[in-house]
This record gives C-alpha cells, sequence and structure tokens, in this order.
C-alpha cells in the first residue's frame, strides 16, 4: 500500500532521528493525529523554519522531539551564491553524511519562479558535456533530501511574498534511476495539504531510462516529462551519450509513442547544441523526421562550459538550426541560459565549492 504524503514525510524525519519510522515516533512520544498534522502542515505548508517555531505544540513536545533529534531540514545550505543576472540563486546543500548537492532558483519575468532540484549525488551517466557527470556518482537521494531542496528556496522566496510556481528535476543526477525516492518527492510536492504545488507545474527529466519511461507512463499523474536527447542519431548519441548503447534511438522513440498513447501529453525532448558536432543542416533534418509525433517540442539548449573538451554553438548557429527544424514542422524553442557566471546553467552543476 503507498504511503500518503504525511507518512512519507513523517517516516523520514523519524528515522533521522534514530527512530525506526513514523509510527515509532507516534508511540514513542504518544502523538496524537492532530498533532502529527500540526507538525507536518507547519514544515510543508506553513514553511516554518524549525520546531520551535510551531507555537501550537506544547513546549514540553517541541523540546522533547529536538531531544531526538528531530528536524524539519535534511539538507543545509553551505555556499549561496546570486548571478549577476540578478534572477538566479545557486545553493550547495550538504546532506547528513557528508554528500553534497546543488539545486538552482530562477526567477523570471513575469512572476514565474522555477526551481531545479537534484534527485542524486553525482551522477553514473557521464554525458561527455555534463559537468555533473564527470564527477562521478555518490548515491541515490531521499524522498525528503530532494523535498527540502525546494523548500528551502520556497521559504526564501516567501520572505519576499514570491511563491514556487515550478519545479524541475533538471540537477543533478538521473531522476528515473532513482524512481521511487522520486515519485515519493513528487507526492510531497504536490500534497494539497502541505506544499501544494500541481503537477502540471512539475517536470521530470530524464537521459532515456526505457523501463521507468513506461512505468512513469502507467502513474496516471500530469508530471511532466522531458527528454535528454541531445543527438539524431545513435552513433553519435553513443558517443556524447553512453546510455545510449543500452536503450538506442528506437527503443527510445518507442517508448515516447507508447507513453503518448497512454497519457495524452506532450514530450520535451532536450538538444544542447554543440559546435560541431551535433549542429549541423543534417542533424536539423535528422531530428525533425525524428519529431514527427504532435505532441513533440524541442527545446534548444546553449551549451553551457563544463570543462569538457567540447564548444557551444554560436547563437547565429541555433537559430538557423532552429529554423531548420520549423522548417520541417517541428516545433522548437531556444532556452534561455541563466547563472552561467555561477555555473548554476544546464549542465554545470557538480556541487563544488568556489572561492
Amino acid at each position: 500500500m503507498d504511503r500518503s504524503p504525511q507518512e512519507i514525510w513523517l517516516d523520514e524525519k523519524a528515522r533521522r532521528g534514530g527512530l525506526a519510522g513514523g509510527t515509532a515516533l507516534i508511540s514513542t512520544f504518544d502523538l496524537r493525529t492532530f498533532r502529527l498534522d500540526q507538525i507536518y502542515r507547519a514544515a510543508t505548508k506553513e514553511l516554518v523554519s524549525d520546531l520551535d517555531a510551531v507555537t501550537t505544540l506544547p513546549k514540553e513536545l517541541r523540546v522533547k522531539l529536538s531531544d531526538q533529534g528531530f528536524v524539519f531540514d535534511s539538507v543545509a545550505p553551505t555556499v549561496v551564491q546570486r548571478s549577476n543576472d540578478k534572477q538566479t540563486t545557486k545553493g550547495l546543500f550538504r546532506l547528513a553524511d557528508g554528500s553534497e548537492v546543488e539545486a538552482v532558483l530562477m526567477e523570471h519575468y513575469g512572476n514565474r519562479s522555477t526551481v531545479c532540484i537534484s534527485s542524486q549525488a553525482g551522477c553514473a551517466y557521464a554525458c561527455r558535456f555534463c559537468a555533473t557527470g564527470q564527477g562521478g556518482f555518490t548515491r541515490n537521494l531521499e524522498p525528503t533530501e530532494i523535498f527540502d531542496q525546494a523548500r528551502y528556496f520556497a521559504r526564501e522566496l516567501a520572505r519576499r511574498e514570491k511563491k514556487i510556481t515550478n519545479i524541475v528535476f533538471m540537477g543533478m543526477g538521473e531522476p528515473f534511476a532513482n524512481y521511487d525516492a522520486v515519485m515519493d518527492a513528487v507526492r510531497l510536492l504536490h500534497d494539497p495539504k502541505g506544499f501544494g504545488l500541481g503537477h502540471r507545474h512539475i517536470t521530470i527529466s530524464t537521459v532515456g531510462l526505457v523501463p521507468q519511461i513506461d512505468k512513469f507512463a502507467a502513474e496516471g499523474i500530469q508530471v511532466n516529462l522531458a527528454i535528454s536527447l541531445h543527438a539524431p542519431n545513435d552513433e553519435l548519441r553513443g558517443r556524447l551519450m553512453p546510455v545510449n548503447r543500452r536503450y538506442p534511438i528506437a527503443e527510445l522513440m518507442a517508448a515516447c509513442e507508447r507513453y503518448i498513447k497512454v497519457t495524452h501529453r506532450k514530450i520535451f525532448f532536450e538538444y544542447v547544441m554543440l559546435d560541431g558536432q551535433n549542429d549541423t543542416d543534417a542533424c536539423a533534418e535528422e531530428l525533425a523526421r525524428l519529431m514527427r509525433g504532435p505532441l513533440y517540442h524541442v527545446n534548444l539548449i546553449p551549451y553551457n562550459a563544463t570543462g569538457a573538451e567540447l564548444g557551444g554553438s554560436s547563437d547565429a548557429k541555433i537559430r538557423a538550426f532552429q529554423k531548420k527544424l520549423e522548417e520541417h514542422g517541428t516545433v522548437a524553442t531556444v532556452r534561455v541560459p541563466m547563472g552561467r557566471d555561477i555555473a548554476a546553467a544546464c549542465g554545470q552543476l557538480k556541487a563544488e565549492r568556489t572561492g
């Protein structure tokens, strides 16, 4: 039986306090249902800082819970950087075991605020253009470690009377390689009794793990799906993305077709523009042939320096590539890079301290 969002949250917070889950928490402190509701709501909906701020709880209970090691946050910000673009903030977060991850807040014009969160410390998929993959894999994150990245930025925005409007699982790691934890984090983010973000405002990006795409299609939720494609043929994609050797393009596109048949939802294809690699007219024509589905949308991403021996396509080349796609009937947009100066842009996250 699936746990409710509140049970997911309480189980993890209790274990961090040395208890065997939420049931042990309840029995140890003789907590009534309404007390559990108060604690959960305070942390996930009201976004209070810690137990001391939950004044609806008796002080004695707050002290006992604190003494047990029960805390709201499973991630601690150690370095927070603000971009010169005045729209982008990157946080480096330390986890309880010393692992570190990064997440990014992007404040767009029009009062829209997107948070890009991580699902793993590091990444095992080693895409050549991605800084995270170059650093290797450490471990999967737990649901509240994922959720608490969003909670941190939600609290920061609340101080300015703003809210998170969108969350993208496009930070460190491959979300579908940590599938169950990511789905639990989505439940926490969506819960109307807690954080309350609509499913359509959440996007999960994958390098193309075919079994998980099929599993995701069966979830019956309206969370958006993005595919990191980055090349229109197996030879090139295999060089850029080792995962293609396991799930070649034909298998990946077949999974995308099955996904659309089940969900009737659009798929976003991410395509990082690499100079002399995947930005030729021939590549554009090949990509357009793959994108014949009516619910396919291509996001062209200017390459952000990661130290890899690759260069980014010029703005003119990107626009020409976009035009070529559109001539063949493919819907394509160009993503505007944000936070490059603090290594917060797409592909740059690697949990590295600066300064």
